[in-house]
């Protein structure tokens, strides 16, 4: 008798010693999470996960490549290893729809089978190659590999879908992403979530510059990110009187710089707020005139907090197909503004220095008009919960 199941394969977890077990409950809560909406199950059983039940097998495998932690999914036959000619005929059945090059790899957990592990590679090859004469032998660098394994059951399997890698999400703690409509801040909270990082989001919303159709896409893109980062808290905040109080109120050269550090400091208190050990942000170095190294050390200075920034080195071109392999480009692309864009000075300052800054937001604080103002922002903060679907 066979049963099909999917066999996950997880990598970078193997090396974490006596913290594996830790790192493979989150592993298959997450699977769990991500299958449940296809009525699938996953279970870890001698150290493997598989997942069962399931009966569409490529939406399944579609959402278990998209979970962090997860090296590789191979769709596994399982069968009786007692009766080996039928292990023979099953591997002959699996690579009768292939051509080319190939080898066998026998792995024998159980040390008590009657065949090593060389013996069931020489007959289960010699077999899949009288029953298929469009393959030949290359132990090298063969097209196709078709593994067998002896276990309590015996498991084949030949295809293997590559996944997304990294740690399962939730084993490195919270930080909060700051996540505009753009296509870089979408790729940053990806690259830090797949260190296992469980990521909240905040985006500044400026009714009436910006409309509902800004804040679909935001939301857009957060539901994105759930398939691969799990679930995700966003944080809408009102960042309308703050805008025009700095484009009233402050230089014009520099607003663009204030309104960063202004976002930062929201940011930051959310963050406290939800246990968040860091921010995110989507800047890369030179990209616009608010991501100088000057501008950048300008925007940190007010939080009390990491700013992690994972696009830091790269250029556009590797951001833009970043962000098509995980799909937000295309709503990234839609042309809805977000508040960046809002009195966008005509010249910005691109080298500021710190008390430059510093002095140039200084009417914002005066009679605490800035810390009044920024309380009322946290205070009218919608929160929005999204999970995976």
């Amino acid at each position: 008798m066979t049963s099909k199941l999917l066999l996950v394969k997880y990598a970078e977890i193997h090396l974490k010693g006596q913290n594996r077990p830790y790192f493979q409950r989150l592993l298959l809560r997450n699977l769990r999470l991500a299958v449940k909406h296809l009525n699938a199950n996953a279970i870890l059983y001698d150290s493997r996960i598989f997942v069962t039940n399931y009966e569409d097998e490529t939406a399944c495998i579609d959402a278990i490549t998209k979970v962090f932690g997860v090296h590789s999914v191979c769709p596994t036959v399982q069968i009786e290893k007692s009766n080996f000619d039928h292990i023979c005929e099953l591997a002959a059945d699996i690579m009768k729809d292939v051509s080319g090059t190939f080898k066998v790899i026998a792995r024998r957990a159980d040390k008590r089978y009657f065949l090593d592990s060389p013996q069931i590679c020489a007959k289960v090859g010699a077999h899949v190659l009288r029953n298929n004469p469009e393959l030949r032998v290359d132990v090298h660098n063969p097209e196709h590999v078709l593994n067998v394994e002896i276990r309590d059951q015996a498991l084949l399997y030949a295809k293997t879908y590559p996944a997304v890698g990294g740690l399962p999400t939730g084993t490195a703690g919270r930080a909060m992403l700051l996540l505009s409509g753009g296509i870089d801040s979408p790729v940053s909270g990806f690259r830090i979530a797949k260190r296992g990082v469980q990521l909240s989001a905040v985006y500044y919303h400026s009714f009436p510059y910006t409309g509902e159709p800004v804040k679909e896409k935001i939301i857009s893109l957060a539901k994105i990110l759930t398939a691969y980062c799990g679930a995700i808290r966003l944080f809408v905040v009102p960042f309308t009187e703050i805008q025009q109080a700095i484009h009233e109120k402050c230089p014009e050269d520099f607003t663009t710089l204030i309104m960063r550090r202004n976002m930062m400091r929201i940011a930051d208190q959310l963050a406290e707020k939800n246990k968040a050990l860091a921010l995110i942000t989507g800047e890369s170095i030179g990209q616009v005139a608010s991501q100088t190294l000057e501008a950048l050390a300008c925007t940190d200075e007010v939080v009390s907090r990491p700013v992690f920034r994972p696009l830091i080195g790269m250029d556009k071109l590797e951001i833009i197909n970043e962000a098509k392999q995980i799909n937000t480009y295309e709503t990234s692309c839609l042309p809805y503004e977000d508040c960046c864009t809002v009195f966008t000075p005509r010249h910005p300052v691109t080298h500021p220095k710190l008390k430059q800054a510093q002095f140039a937001e200084q009417p914002l604080r005066e009679d605490d008009l800035l810390e009044q103002m920024i309380a009322r922002a946290i205070a009218g903060t919608e929160v929005i919960d999204f999970k995976p679907q």
